[in-house]
């Protein structure tokens, strides 16, 4: 089908735009030692109805009309953005940890998940807040995201937190990425479970509720939807590796053998398209696929993932940040009060159980400080959180205003202050297994080599 002039002309301006302002503005925020993330949502908010719909309401509205084929196209580009962030989330998933550290990520992540999720369910349940339910109207599916949004944690800030402080190497950013990716895995499994809450009966079946002849929205088709979240979720954590490297090792597998990248992304769509059939939520089949992916360690792949997350990141996800960014509108659908006691409620939940479960598993006073400051970082997670409850209907204008606005406070807090840690030439973590040797010189992990030999020469050390 071919795009007239104008329709062309708007769509390429619109995607200009976008692209460039996500990427100037998240330029900008590195250079402030602040998550590229949150100036590639920044840049689409100063696109949307807060700043260009404000100053220049004609111009907003014939940039990015609500229906149409520019329309058409920013949803797709948004609906793939996601899938191939959450697939890129998913090939990051594989940790290892050394020993001494899978008690604390342990703890951490049993209490950093649990205790802040109910703590979101209690308040919700005694405050009854008013004004935060979608237009699907379902109450419940609405509280389970109250309590995710208190408890989740984000993988991709914290990792570049710490790359940019060049601590990635070290035992705390070991256990604190840890935590998040397993939370991470929690919290995404939740969702995918909320969003089958919130089918409209009456709507068309499909998939295999089709042919069973379950009508969505019905009790059979809730039931149905656990079930198959759990099997996938078992099935693809246990058969899906397997699955990724027999394919890609096979001879007969043009595609693998053609393009590494082409075959990624095959299996990318295949298991969305399997998710979708089974009524699964389908960023949680490109998060399983990514997890499976990350199996095959050979040269090859890992060039390909690579290359998958080069173009991801050059285009569709700082896209589908930036359109985040240009769906808040703080002038009409922001709620100060409701929005300053629920970002001073998720941070106290948030930071007392990741300290509490730090301190269990025998961490210092300090450590568990800065592990708490670090896991209450929500970024990429919360803002998928938000952007696909309000999608399905279940959270107001209001509230995914709310969320994302935590989501961003809470990664340039984190960031901020454990830059401010480093930077001071303090210590974040000491990595015991250093200091056990009798007469060393203990070596913490934000020494530098420079900060170790300084040390040394003023106690005398050989």
């Amino acid at each position: 089908m071919t795009l007239a002039s104008a329709d062309l002309v708007r769509l390429m301006t619109a995607l200009g735009l976008l692209v460039a302002a996500a990427h100037a503005v998240g330029h900008g925020f590195v250079l402030l030692r602040q998550p590229r993330v949150i100036g590639e949502i920044v840049g689409g908010l100063l696109l949307g109805p807060t700043v260009l719909g404000l100053g220049l309401p004609s111009w907003h509205a014939a940039l990015f009309p609500e229906t149409g084929t520019t329309a058409a196209v920013l949803g797709w580009s948004y609906q793939l953005g996601l899938l191939l962030l959450m697939f890129c989330s998913g090939a990051e998933m594989r940790t290892m940890f050394r020993p001494g550290e899978s008690r604390a990520v342990g703890l951490v992540t049993v209490l950093g998940v649990t205790l802040p999720f109910v703590a979101g369910l209690v308040v919700f349940l005694t405050l009854h807040p008013s004004g935060l339910v979608g237009t699907a109207g379902n109450t419940t599916a609405l509280m389970l995201v109250f309590g995710l949004a208190v408890a989740v944690t984000s993988i991709p800030v914290i990792s570049r937190i710490m790359v940019d402080l060049g601590i990635i190497d070290t035992s705390f950013a070991r256990i604190v990425l840890g935590v998040a990716v397993l939370e991470d895995l929690v919290v995404y499994v939740v969702l995918a479970l909320v969003l089958g809450m919130v089918s409209a009966p009456g709507s068309a079946a499909f998939g295999l509720s089709a042919l069973l002849g379950l009508e969505p929205g019905s009790p059979g088709a809730m039931t149905l939807h656990v079930v198959m979240t759990a099997a996938f979720l078992v099935t693809m954590s246990w058969a899906g590796p397997m699955l990724f490297r027999l394919l890609r090792g096979s001879r007969w597998n043009l595609v693998a053998t053609s393009s590494p990248i082409a075959f990624h992304l095959v299996f990318l769509f295949a298991a969305t398209l399997l998710s979708l059939w089974l009524g699964i939520t389908p960023m949680f089949g490109a998060f399983m696929a990514g997890i499976a992916s990350s199996s095959a360690t050979d040269a090859a792949s890992v060039q390909a993932r690579e290359s998958v997350k080069a173009f991801s990141f050059a285009y569709f996800v700082p896209v589908y940040f930036a359109i985040v960014g240009a769906h808040l509108d703080l002038v009409h659908s922001f709620r100060p009060w409701f929005f300053c006691w629920f970002l001073v409620f998720a941070c106290v939940a948030k930071s007392a159980s990741a300290y509490a479960g730090a301190r269990l598993a025998g961490e210092s006073g300090h450590s568990s400080w800065y592990i708490a400051v670090a896991t209450n970082a929500r970024g990429g997670p919360g803002i998928v959180l938000a952007s696909v409850a309000y999608g399905a209907g279940i959270v107001s204008e209001s509230f995914y205003t709310s969320l994302v606005l935590l989501a961003i406070v809470t990664s340039m807090a984190a960031g901020s202050w454990l830059g401010h840690v480093v930077r001071a030439g303090g210590t974040l973590r000491e990595d015991k297994h250093l200091t056990e040797v009798p007469g060393a010189l203990p070596i913490h992990s934000a020494y530098t080599r420079r900060t170790f030999l300084v040390e040394a020469l003023r106690r005398g050390s050989p």
